[in-house]
């Protein structure tokens, strides 16, 4: 499945690659990350390969991040009109200013046309709130979105690391008054960190929201570049950033990533990302790139289809035991049902005894 093997975003029209080019590296304005000019080779090779999905912030390497994309697309309006460029606002730049940051009316509008001036684009075509703003209402957040998709400064918008009910709660309330809804969901997902399966993918799933996961690798844990064999002696790089998940643990995943990347003949990190692609509402995966080197190694991940027998066996290692109520959902088939199946989900009786009489207490 080449990069242009498109998909669509959610249940919307938007069509998308199968992996999206993350730019939070983009720049090294905080003392790492990637040069300019290796940040547009990056975006030369993806977008070659047949990629068209761009991601950023305005909150990215100070803003730079921004400023690299229109600087190398936003110039040419021939080469801008063919991709998906998206990004985000939430993100405070002014130290001081209250309403430098946040989800508010002024401050939503002002980023909007901030990111719309340093990529130099007369549209965004998908905006995220990056993170929940609690000290702003939601339904001023919304309202203000939509204004933005009317005037056509914005063509879509979606919604990163924010509560699954506020999440609902936000889409509902658009729907109601007509308002353009969320049709993307950004969140952090990998076989490291799946405690968004508890409510985040279930409500993706029934709102119709595409699922972009970003750092799918954990921050370059599942790369590769750390196994068993070399413990304590690689450098990362990123500090704890890495080092704190760098357990049995996550060992373990990469004993049986290398395994299976060797069974198909190619790297664990493509292994990795291909797990992630498999799972239920991921549309688009956020792989990030520091070195172009890595951007060629992790787009591997789209001619890997890893077999049931393999997720498996990578299911088995993380997968995580949510506590209440999803502990009581589990039984749920066998005290409605009774044992029997009902939209081909079937659960054991359940151990619940009937009184004399076969009535209830």
């Amino acid at each position: 499945m080449p990069l242009d093997q498109y998909v669509t975003l959610g249940r919307s029209g938007l069509r998308v690659s199968p992996l999206c080019l993350g730019a939070m590296t983009f720049g090294e304005d905080l003392g790492w990350g990637t040069s300019v000019e290796e940040s547009q080779q990056i975006i030369d090779r993806y977008t070659d390969l047949g990629g068209n999905f761009i991601d950023t912030a305005n909150f990215y390497t100070r803003s730079h991040s921004e400023k690299i994309i229109g600087d190398h697309i936003g110039r040419d309006a021939g080469r801008r009109d063919r991709l998906v460029i998206a990004t985000k606002f939430s993100g405070n730049l002014y130290p001081g200013d209250p309403n430098g940051g946040g989800s508010g009316r002024k401050s939503l509008i002002n980023a909007c046309e901030n990111s719309l001036r340093r990529l130099q684009t007369d549209y965004i075509d998908l905006y995220w709130l990056h993170i929940w703003d609690a000290n702003t209402p939601i339904d001023e957040t919304m309202a203000a979105l939509d204004d933005l998709v009317r005037t056509g400064k914005v063509r879509y918008i979606g919604v990163s690391d924010t509560p699954a009910w506020k999440i609902a709660q936000a889409n509902l309330i658009a729907r109601f008054r007509g308002w353009s809804s969320f049709i993307g969901l950004q969140v952090e997902y990998s076989l490291l960190e799946r405690s968004i399966e508890q409510e985040l993918v279930p409500m993706a799933s029934e709102f119709g929201l595409g699922i972009t996961p970003w750092s799918p690798l954990k921050g370059g844990v599942l790369s590769g570049k750390y196994t068993r064999a070399n413990a304590g002696r690689q450098d990362s790089g990123r500090g704890a950033m890495v080092d704190a998940f760098l357990d049995d643990k996550a060992y373990a995943v990469v004993d049986e990533l290398e395994l299976i990347a060797k069974a198909h003949g190619t790297n664990v990190a493509s292994v990795a990302l291909a797990w992630v692609r498999a799972q239920p509402g991921v549309s688009s995966v956020i792989i990030g790139a520091r070195r172009l080197s890595q951007l060629d190694d992790n787009v591997l991940a789209v001619d890997v289809g890893l077999s049931a027998d393999e997720l498996a066996r990578l299911d088995a290692l993380t997968k995580p035991k949510f506590g209440f109520p999803n502990n009581m959902l589990e039984m749920a088939p066998g005290i409605l049902n009774g044992g029997t199946s009902v939209n081909g989900v079937s659960g054991p009786i359940s151990e619940y005894v009937m009184p004399e009489g076969g009535r209830p207490y």
